[in-house]
């Protein structure tokens, strides 16, 4: 595949855009969570405006009444456009997708169409908790197969959980986190391929969560599971939520491989009636229309991860980060600073900084911490000056 870097869009960084203050009015999980002194770098929601063809969009429709129930296939065209511009991938096919209520409740509706109560699912730890749990709730078993120490997929611990999740002909899945939450990393075609053949040999049905595959930098080069060889009977599922911050606008998209498309069509006809018609909206302009608005916000989180590299290298040289190529989310190595399992739990109640604990994301997790980028340069800057000052 032929892939297009991300250019310069020459419209303004969106994450200097908005003061605290302004931030502070907002009523989401991430400024609700925590007393107003503490400054809140957890939860994956961005302190950005939204993209004004975004607005645009939503704004029309909700002076039309046009507030309904979802229709037709335009997410999907647009994001079939999208992929086949950003990642030159020509083979998202539109009549092999379907619109869901969120990426996480469509990997549970995937999970359902290629495993049974009692399967196991295999995960690459330390990943986003959620992936234990709903993947526990839809009684499922989780298998862990860590990544390698860097943190890339690790085929050989991979083969093993693969040759262990099938004893006695049982199914099995295989939940891929494409590019990775939390490290950023993200997996190359080689590797995907790698995947897709052990997958095949032992049966392993892959599902892919694909949804920060708009945030990966240019040089990097974001690899869709199902464009490499031996994934036609993969199922990914994408979004432009995280990439246009739109988690409170609910709709995702289920996409099937060719050998995958029968699995598809047993999905329950009322799982499509969860996704909003406002948020499908949203979504569809964010990807028709907002790319320039995308570029410009990549451009202002490579700063960031540069700046936070510098500012721990400063203030907290024990803290080991590797940053990384994909989503705006930095993993943090604190066991050097001697603050236990959950070092995040230390930055909030003597520092006043939110981070999400490592523990929750499984094996690799404990003394670790996740901090989310997408904020002001002077807010990252205040951060890590208030963590250094709570190890006084």
């Amino acid at each position: 595949m032929t892939r297009i870097p991300h250019e310069t869009s020459g419209e303004p960084n969106p994450l200097q855009a908005l003061t605290l203050d302004n931030l502070r009015q907002r009523t989401s999980m991430k400024w609700r969570t925590y007393p107003e002194d503490v400054l809140p770098l957890w939860v994956a929601e961005m302190d950005v405006p939204l993209a004004e063809p975004v607005v645009r969009a939503v704004t029309d429709a909700l002076h039309l009444g046009d507030t309904g129930y979802p229709a037709g296939t335009a997410y999907a065209e647009a994001l079939a456009a999208f992929a086949g511009k950003r990642w030159g991938w020509e083979g998202l096919a539109v009549e092999r997708t379907a619109i869901v209520p969120d990426v996480m409740l469509g990997v549970v509706e995937m999970l359902k169409l290629v495993t049974g109560p009692g399967d196991t699912v295999v995960v690459n730890p330390p990943v986003y908790p959620p992936f234990y749990l709903f993947v526990e709730h839809m009684d499922r078993r989780v298998a862990e197969a860590p990544l390698g120490a860097d943190g890339r997929i690790d085929l050989g611990v991979l083969e093993s959980s693969f040759r262990q999740a099938v004893v006695g002909g049982r199914r099995a899945a295989h939940l891929l986190c494409n590019p990775h939450n939390p490290t950023g990393t993200v997996h190359t075609e080689e590797e995907l391929s790698a995947v897709a053949r052990l997958a095949e040999r032992y049966g392993v049905r892959v599902v892919a969560d694909e949804i920060h595959a708009p945030l990966v930098l240019g040089g990097a080069g974001f690899v869709p599971y199902l464009s490499v060889p031996g994934a036609e009977r993969g199922l990914s599922l994408m979004s432009a939520s995280k990439g246009w911050n739109l988690p409170g606008l609910k709709a995702a998209l289920a996409v099937a491989g060719p050998g995958a498309a029968a699995d598809l069509d047993r999905m329950p006809e009322e799982v499509g009636h969860g996704p909003s018609h406002v948020a499908v909206i949203a979504h569809t302009a964010a990807l028709s229309d907002g790319v320039t608005w995308l570029d410009a916000l990549l451009t202002g989180l490579d700063g960031n991860r540069r700046l936070l590299a510098d500012l721990l290298a400063e203030h907290l040289p024990a803290v080991r980060y590797r940053p990384g190529d994909a989503t705006y989310l930095a993993w943090l190595d604190c066991r050097a600073l001697g603050l236990g399992d959950d070092p995040a739990d230390v930055f909030l109640h003597r520092g006043r900084v939110a981070l999400s604990s490592g523990l929750p994301f499984g094996a690799g997790g404990a003394g670790h911490a996740r901090l989310n980028l997408a904020a002001s340069q002077e807010v990252l800057t205040e951060a890590v000056r208030r963590m250094a000052a709570a190890l006084r």
